[in-house]
């Protein structure tokens, strides 16, 4: 169906210029990355990480505020938001990746804490964002694709997997207007790069890239976007 000429357009910021974009798990990896981007654009950042060197390395190079401590020590957690000068406009939690054993290695007190990484912390943190959030800004988490087929040993991965995805679509309505999505960012594998669809395995700037896209577009809320390289169209 053609869309209607009355709708208002899709409105799609290129650059980031007067906003503040604060990042959990941004001292490395795909946190550090984005930063990097978001702040190329414009942005003004905050940084947060568990380990102290480097957060203040990277706040070096980016002109970033910065914050060292553990986000799933919730009580912590709680205490950063509290303490914020003003609000941001766009917020990405990055966490370690999922934790996946063999029923025979089965580790529940791992499990626990990649719970609190993934679930639990998704939750705190929009549970703070809803005041400290502008209206027209966002909440990224990052997961994974790897739990979505069927393998030995990933039966937790799966769960976590689904249940952030759900979680993502949930509080895209609860937290609302500001706007909430997953990107679900492919696993190594055994694929060769270059037997996939898009001829590339997909490495921190290209997710870079999709976290900001996702700031700057105003279209998108609730949903998960797999960066894979096409991955999980020729496997399983």
């Amino acid at each position: 169906m053609a869309a209607s000429s009355n709708s208002p357009p899709v409105q799609c910021r290129r650059d980031l210029s007067g906003q503040t974009v604060l990042v959990i798990g941004g001292s490395s990896g795909i946190g550090l990355e984005t930063a990097r981007l978001a702040r190329a654009r414009g942005a003004d950042i905050i940084l947060t990480a568990r380990n102290p060197d480097r957060v203040y390395r990277a706040g070096l190079e980016l002109g970033a505020s910065i914050a060292a401590f553990d986000a799933t020590d919730f009580g912590r957690l709680r205490r950063f938001f509290d303490a914020l000068p003003a609000p941001i406009d766009h917020l990405l939690i990055t966490g370690p990746g999922p934790y996946h054993a063999p029923l025979a290695e089965f580790d529940p007190v791992a499990a626990r804490r990649d719970v609190d990484a993934h679930l639990l912390l998704a939750l705190q943190v929009a549970g703070h964002a809803a005041s400290k959030v502008r209206p027209a800004g966002t909440l990224l988490f990052l997961g994974g694709a790897c739990g979505r087929r069927a393998a030995v040993g990933v039966a937790f991965t799966a769960a976590v997997t689904a249940a952030l995805s759900a979680v993502t679509r949930d509080l895209a309505l609860e937290v609302a207007p500001i706007r909430v999505n997953l990107i679900a960012a492919g696993c190594a594998g055994t694929l060769p790069a270059g037997t996939r669809p898009a001829g590339r395995v997909v490495g921190p700037a290209g997710i870079a890239a999709l976290a900001v896209h996702l700031m700057t577009s105003t279209a998108v809320t609730g949903a998960t976007f797999d960066i894979d390289g096409g991955q999980r169209l020729v496997e399983g």
